[in-house]
């Protein structure tokens, strides 16, 4: 058994900057999770999050850039838990702004199937609501409403507990 993740999401930004937020790891760490990204072919890095002990998550999810076409194309390997997956990035430019599409594929097996539910409900939360909340700041005054994105696939459920941030 096999399915992908693939939400697509248009954001009132310049191509630069929402590939600026994708590529920088101060960024990814204020909308999505910390790690030491470094946007270079063949760098490993981490992403980390609370433990899911149920699906066998230490709360590590172990990547490395295999692919970079800025700012069009990113692609990343992805393993965490019961997964080893790869993640593409495309960004467009649109009359609207920036298309993104982000697809994840390779959910190997039953286990990989539950993840890839779990999974499926964050990211249009995450690319829908905290990506571009981030862009929103960079770009306004600290006063100003963060523009909404517009999603075009994907379904809102629950974060799975690997995507929320630690404790500080």
């Amino acid at each position: 058994m096999k399915a992908d993740i693939d939400v697509t999401m248009t954001y009132p930004h310049p191509a630069d900057r929402v590939w600026a937020a994708l590529t920088s790891s101060e960024a990814l760490s204020a909308w999505f999770m910390p790690n030491d990204f470094e946007p270079a072919v063949g760098h490993r890095f981490t992403f980390r999050a609370r433990p899911f002990r149920a699906l066998g998550f230490d709360g590590i999810v172990r990547c490395e850039v295999l692919e970079l076409d800025p700012p069009k194309r990113m692609v990343w390997s992805w393993a965490g838990g019961n997964i080893d997956t790869t993640v593409t990035f495309t960004l467009e430019q649109t009359a609207e702004g920036t298309r993104l599409r982000m697809r994840q594929v390779g959910f190997d097996g039953l286990g990989a199937q539950l993840t890839r539910r779990i999974l499926s409900g964050g990211y249009p939360r995450i690319l829908g609501q905290r990506l571009p909340a981030y862009l929103g700041k960079t770009s306004a005054s600290p006063d100003a409403t963060p523009p909404a994105a517009r999603c075009e696939e994907g379904g809102g459920r629950s974060l799975l507990a690997a995507f929320r941030r630690p404790n500080r």
